[in-house]
């Protein structure tokens, strides 16, 4: 008996020690859900304003031209993916759901003719893919948290020179998003989204009043040479915030659970060590009542 609780006891203090690491880390993610929403919010309005803007440049200009606004790219046949997973473990299902939906943009590319080509930040999606001996044809990780602007920054520049190659072995002739987005602390969603070529609204039928008054100067296509780049990068840097944002959420909620879990545990090791406790007490008293009980039955006392 006295070994059996012993090996509770060890599996009691182990599942201790593992709560307390799954609380930290719940608080730990908890505490970063705020600062990280926050960049989300500062970010969007910046990347839609100049989707707008191109948007109005497109739409009431005759002139306006760019490889990015093409809707038929149709060169090498090949679709680049951008993949944003987690660099690190105890995410939940957040990789998960990110990589499936790829998988699936992925298959519905195929069935149409085209390459998928897979660009991948983060650990997890990085070893998903080389593990099936798929490896991406260009990956990103590790990355910091405090690094995300200047990483979607690079990643931005990298894709868009991939877009203008002219070589067929790398040139893309459309770009993908799949990232997890961040709509609120208990709701997050995987989800692809085409970034080129640009899908802009028909001016036809559309209120002019929806649209700002621009002035453009020097011309439009100057303008649009220099907004579009930047259109990429903040689309980019946005969906790494919401990311971001969506992977805190998935941690706060994995180390919840597993903390539940780690309690269970102790609760159930407390009783089975309780229960072989009192059934050694129960054999400790039953071996005294039986040796009084010889000893009377042959007469003899205990000095």
């Amino acid at each position: 008996m006295g070994a059996q609780q012993r090996i509770y006891k060890q599996r009691i203090g182990s599942a201790q020690g593992m709560k307390k690491i799954f609380k930290a880390k719940e608080m730990v993610a908890a505490s970063r859900i705020s600062k990280a929403h926050a960049r989300v919010l500062a970010t969007t309005p910046y990347a839609d304003a100049i989707t707008q803007a191109i948007g109005s440049v497109a739409t009431h200009t005759q002139d306006a031209e760019h490889p990015f606004l093409e809707q038929d790219r149709t060169q090498s046949g090949r679709a680049g993916i951008l993949l944003i997973t987690a660099d690190r473990g105890m995410t939940g299902s957040y990789s998960h759901n990110a990589i499936r939906t790829a998988e699936e943009l992925a298959n519905t590319l195929r069935e149409e003719g085209k390459t998928p080509v897979l660009y991948v930040v983060g650990r997890k999606g990085e070893t998903y893919f080389s593990f099936r001996n798929r490896p991406p044809f260009r990956s990103w990780s590790p990355y910091h948290e405090s690094q995300l602007g200047a990483l979607g920054q690079e990643i931005g520049h990298s894709l868009s020179a991939d877009l203008l190659s002219e070589d067929p072995e790398i040139h893309l002739d459309e770009l993908y998003l799949v990232g997890t987005r961040f709509l609120t602390r208990f709701r997050q969603e995987a989800r692809a989204s085409r970034l080129v070529p640009m899908e802009l609204m028909d001016s036809e039928g559309v209120d002019a009043a929806e649209f700002p008054l621009y002035e453009f100067t020097p011309d439009p296509a100057a303008v649009l040479e220099e907004l579009i780049p930047r259109y990429v990068e903040s689309r980019i840097v946005n969906l790494l915030m919401q990311s971001m944002a969506s992977e805190h959420a998935a941690t706060q909620r994995a180390m919840k659970t597993a903390t539940d879990n780690a309690q269970t545990q102790i609760d159930k090791f407390t009783r089975l060590a309780n229960a072989a406790r009192q059934a050694e007490i129960t054999q400790e008293i039953s071996e005294i009542v039986g040796g009084a009980g010889a000893l009377s039955g042959s007469g003899r006392t205990e000095r």
